[in-house]
């Protein structure tokens, strides 16, 4: 598949608190054949850890 499916972006960027929520939503993208891009971004907000991954489609047409 030369593009992602469901019309989804190639670039995404997904956010949230390091929960096994946000690792399933990474997982579900790198299910549908996206890559991580670089390692992700990690801070505190004052009461949770917060994170960021980019994610890439890696066949572009």
């Amino acid at each position: 598949m030369s593009t992602p499916p469901d019309g989804l972006p190639v670039y995404r960027v997904l956010t949230g608190p390091d929960d096994a929520v946000f690792c399933q939503r990474v997982s579900e993208l790198i299910g549908l054949g996206y890559r991580l891009h670089e390692g992700p971004a990690v801070t505190f907000n004052g009461e949770r850890v917060v994170v960021a991954q980019a994610l890439v489609w890696p066949h572009l047409p």
